[in-house]
Parts: structure tokens; sequence; C-alpha cells
């Protein structure tokens, strides 16, 4: 019955050049279940890659599962491309690939360019389209303005299904369509700019998070269907609210639908462990080195970015790609043909997956989780570097969270470990992240890293919080941070809501909207966020007394902040600061202020004094609130 599959290609043979050079970044156009027109006729044109393949058949709901009736034909060019028209078959309908083996296996695979699966645990493919008349257009033509590098950017970073669910019905998942009534206000009115979803990308393990992808091109259908992602983020851009994914080209899972051993050879992963699998995640690593690997990935970039009008990717585990010797010990790795450790083959598609994504979205930003001190992440390609917009400061959070977690008393003497951050802070465009990592397997929510007493601990965090608001770099929050979520994260339960209705709760979200206020007004705060220029240490000697005082800057002089922070209980009355110039100087926020649950140590607006200190020609005598922080600024 092998004439029910009709000869048919979406293939030129520019296309079949591109892909075996690894130079084809919208394969998604072509790969994949496609629902078309051919001689009149409404049918569905399949096509996969899958060279060491005896024979390839579409089996689904369509045929009764039949791996005989529909056998699809194979390329004569040796591009391993197999693919085939069959006629009546229509959306929504449930398939697989049947993939005979060279050794004789019968495989069942979903399709890697499938743009929706079944809901797990079930792992067909299903026969879908990307089709959504968007109205975000106003915003797409000015993103510029919004997630430029010299732009402010505060992210909320978040899991779908934990961020909130129905109180009535707590196991079951929002789909994206509820979770965007509730979440396009709520981000609006906490001041974020831009959100950062955790993969939503089809993952068969729910407690993965979504860092175990098999299906690259779909968004999970536990949500609903692409259009309601596409529909979520659309109200997040009509409210100028920007969208970040995160990705995952790191490694992939070994479920027998997946990608793994695709044709029953290692297609996309490395064939040597040593090389292609992950000891961490007991997941398989993608052969960067192969052509058509890396556009499938580059592909997969593209089309996030195109389709879902994705502002940026977030690229996950980057240093595990880097690093040949990542997490393994002496003879468990291969060096490269130069002796080294470096993944000359990942760090190679690296460079090419930002020059492809920055020279068709020059609007978007790609940020690197990548946790070592790799030279030039964050630089361009032509310059030596790897060409990514951002890089996450991860030795930032480590020093930062682990100086806070001190009992204050014992801080003077680990002063440095707070300041020791601007030493190294414009080597990248660095973006300062407390993420989901920091609250899970034992870490405690970022409350309970805090020390002292309740009202010790909420003022910890609001300076933390301010600290890191006013530092070099943009910002990235993790959900239930912005309101002391007390409890670890949970990926299986919503966040702890009621929690806003205590006033420490209220008070900790309340400076938090204020802090993404202050941020969003004081072109100080992001002008020069990357630059030294932007920022100037008047006191960092003080560690008797806990206490820090540094400038930021922008472009414009008048647009200058001085920041003070106590890091101890004791309120420190006439403490004297050096400030720039003359005239009077009002405090734009403190931390310490009664509504945000803060002890209320104020300061009225205080007259600079010509006398010299701390290196500057004029100074004045604040009292600076316990365990708190000010933003102080020259009134016009």
């Amino acid at each position: 019955m092998h004439s029910t599959v009709e000869v048919f290609s979406l293939f030129t043979d520019f296309d079949i050049s591109l892909f075996k050079a690894g130079k084809h970044f919208k394969l998604y156009e072509k790969f994949g279940a496609h629902y078309l027109e051919k001689d009149g006729k409404r049918g569905t044109y399949f096509s996969v890659w899958a060279p060491n393949a005896r024979l390839v058949s579409v089996i689904g709901d369509f045929n009764g599962w039949n791996p005989h009736s529909h056998h699809l034909y194979v390329r004569w060019d040796a591009s391993g491309i197999w693919e085939g028209f069959i006629p009546d078959m229509s959306l929504g309908a449930n398939y697989k690939y049947l993939i005979k083996t060279t050794t004789g296996e019968n495989l069942e695979k979903g399709d890697p360019f499938a743009l929706v699966w079944e809901t797990p645990p079930k792992t067909a493919s299903k026969v879908s389209t990307t089709w959504y008349e968007w109205k975000d257009q106003s915003w797409m033509q000015k993103r510029h303005q919004y997630n430029g590098l010299d732009k402010p950017i505060s992210v909320y970073e978040l899991h779908l299904g934990s961020w909130m669910r129905d109180p009535a019905h707590p196991n079951r998942l929002l789909s994206y369509g509820q979770i965007a009534d509730k979440l396009v206000p709520y981000v609006k009115d906490a001041g974020f700019t831009h959100v950062e979803f955790m993969p939503i990308m089809e993952h068969p393990y729910y407690p993965s998070w979504g860092y175990q992808v098999t299906g690259y091109f779909a968004a999970s259908a536990r949500y609903g269907p692409p259009q309601e992602l596409m529909y979520l983020i659309e109200q997040l851009h009509l409210n100028e609210i920007g969208v970040f994914l995160d990705w995952v080209p790191s490694h992939f899972p070994g479920d027998a639908h997946g990608l793994y051993r695709f044709d029953g050879s290692h297609l996309y992963e490395h064939a040597d462990p040593r090389k292609g699998y992950h000891p961490d995640w007991s997941s398989y690593i993608f052969n960067y080195g192969r052509n058509e690997v890396k556009a499938f990935l580059i592909s997969n970039a593209i089309f996030w970015l195109e389709r879902f009008h994705a502002d940026g990717l977030r690229v996950d585990a980057v240093a595990s790609m880097l690093y040949l010797d990542y997490s393994r010990k002496a003879g468990e790795w291969i060096p490269n043909e130069y002796g080294g450790r470096e993944n000359l083959e990942a760090v190679s598609f690296l460079k090419e997956l930002n020059e492809a994504v920055y020279s068709n979205f020059p609007d978007v930003q790609t940020i690197a989780e990548e946790s070592t001190a790799w030279p030039g992440v964050s630089r361009p390609t032509f310059s030596g570097g790897l060409g990514f917009g951002m890089k996450w400061m991860m030795g930032w959070m480590h020093d930062t969270l682990n100086y806070f977690k001190e009992d204050p008393v014992y801080r003077k003497y680990n002063h440095q470990q707070i300041t020791f951050s601007t030493v190294y802070a414009f080597h990248e465009n660095f973006m300062l992240p407390l993420s989901h990592d920091e609250v899970v397997h034992g870490k405690q929510a970022l409350i309970y890293k805090m020390p002292g007493d309740e009202w010790q601990r909420f003022a910890n965090l609001r300076a933390l919080y301010l600290y890191m608001f006013t530092h070099s770099g943009t910002k990235l929050l993790f959900m239930g941070g912005e309101f002391g979520q007390t409890v670890e994260w949970d990926y299986n339960q919503s966040l702890d809501w009621h929690l806003l209705n205590y006033p420490a709760h209220a008070g900790l979200f309340r400076f938090v909207k204020d802090l993404n206020k202050l941020y969003r007004n004081e072109p100080a705060l992001y002008e020069k966020s990357f630059s030294p220029e932007g920022f100037e240490w008047v006191e960092l000697g003080d560690h008797e007394n806990s206490v820090l005082v540094y400038y930021r800057k922008g472009y414009q002089q008048k647009d200058d902040l001085i920041v003070v922070l106590n890091l101890t209980p004791v309120v420190r009355y006439y403490y004297r600061i050096g400030l720039p110039y003359k005239g009077t100087y009002e405090i734009l926020l403190n931390s310490d202020h009664e509504i945000y649950f803060g002890s209320g140590v104020n300061n009225d607006p205080v007259k600079a004094e010509p006398y010299h200190w701390m290196n500057k020609a004029y100074s004045a005598k604040f009292t600076l609130p316990p365990l708190g922080g000010l933003v102080l600024k020259k009134t016009k």
C-alpha cells in the first residue's frame, strides 16, 4: 500500500546543500508535518532526517498504527531525508515515525520538528500549525528601545506550572490563556520589564522543570495549544513587557520516542559517551561537530524568535558545553586536537548561533548561563568572543548570598565578599541573577537565608535587593522572591499567595515595586550598566561598620545617584558621606521606611557642606538606618 503516499517535496537543491553544510537556519519550514494542498487535494507532507534507516513509515490513528501502509520515500541526494505526501490527513492527527534500522530494530519516534505533541505521558506528535494573527506589531517595531544594553532590564523568572494554580483544584495546571489573565497585570504592577519563562518546550518528565526537552519546536501541551502561548506573549507585549525564553541546546533525555539513537545510530548525540553522555543529568549531548545537528539547533533558536516573537533566549548550561572535562574525572574525557579541555566544536556552534540570531533579530538578547571565567562570553565574535548579549554573574550571586547569610556581627570579617564583584564586573555584560537554582535542593527560600528574627530577615532581604538593583548590571529575580516566599520552590504547587496578607510580605512586595520603578526611572542605574564609568566606589573600606558607599552614573551628571548601605542592625547617627557637588540631596528610596515594614529611620533632605571627605570636596552627615540602604540624588 506504498501508493497511499505520494511523491512530493518542499526541499530545493539549495535547501539540501545548506542543510548538509549546517547553514540552513529555517529547517522548520521544510521538515516535520505540513498540512497543505497538492494537485487540488488537502493532506499532510512529512519529512524526517534518518540517514541510517532502512525504511521509514508514518504510523498514526489515521491508519491504525499500521507500519506497512504509509512508507516515505528516501531522497536520492544522500541527504538522509525521507519524505512524502499523505492525502486527506488533516490537522490534529496523531502520528509517529516507525524507523526500521540497519540492524532490524523497529523504533517508534516522535517528530523532531513536531509543532504539537500529545499531553504527556502520551508521546505521539500531532499534525499542527503555528498560524496566528499577531496584534503586537507596535511592540515588535519599537522593542529595540526596551531590549538595549543601555536600557533597564529587570527580569521576573518563572515556571509556568507553579507560579499560580487554581485554589479550588491545586493539582490542575492553568492554561497559557488563564496564566495570561493573571500574570500580565501582576508583572506590570510589580514593575518588571521582562519575564523569563523556564523551558516551555515539550518535555516528558515534569520534575525536569522543562530542562530535558524532547519536542524542541513544540510549546508544552500541558498548558494548551501553541496559539495560546502566543496569546500570552502578545498580552505581555501589549503591556510593554518583554519575553525571554529558557533554551536548552546542551543536552536531551534518552526517552525512547525522542532524539536519542533516532535512526538506530547516534544521529543527534555524540557517539563516544565521553563526549555524548552527560554524567550530571543522565542525558545526551548534541554532536556540535555535525552540520545537520548545528542547523537543527540554530533553526530552533530562530523558530522561537520568529514564530513566537520571543525577545531573547537565555541559554542554559553553557559551561557544560564549553568544557570537554565538565563534571568528568581524568580518563572520562577526550582532549581536543590541541590537547586542551575546550570543546572547540561547541565554541564554534555558539558563535554561529549568536551570529545567526543577531543578524536576523538585532533587537533581541541572548543571555548565557555560564559559571566559569571563560573569557569574552558576552563579547562580539569578531573580537574573539562567543557573541552573547549578556552573561549571568554567578560569582556575584554566590558571594552576595554567602555574605548576607552571615550574622551581621561577623560581616566585618567578610567585607571583601561584598566588594569583590566590582573587580571583574566589567569583563562581561553581566546580568545579576537570584534564580530558581538558589531556592531548591535544600538551599531554602531567600528570606530564610537571611539571619536574625523576622524583622531582621526582611530588613536584610530588602537591603540585598537594594544592593542588587543599584549594582552595575541587569537584574533577574525568581518568582516568589518579590514577596518573600517562605518555603523552597516546589514545581508541583502554586506560590503561597496568601503571604501577601501579612505586613512583612506586603511591605517587601511594595519595596520591590518601588525598586523596579526607581531602576526604570533613573538613567544612572542602567545607561552605563556595563561600563566602569557608570560605577564609582566612594567608601569600600569601612568594614568595621559594614558600610558601603558608591555612586552610579548615567550619561548626564544631573542623573548621578549615591547609594549608602548599612549592613548591621545598628543605627549609625551622624555618618559623614562624601558628596560630589554642593546643593541639597534628597532620599529617593529608603529600604527602612515604615511602608516596607522597616523601622522608619528617616532623613530629611540634607545640604552638602564644603567639607572635604572620602576624597570629595563636599560632604554631609546622615543617619543610616539599621540593615538598610539609602539612594540619594541632588535636587534640581
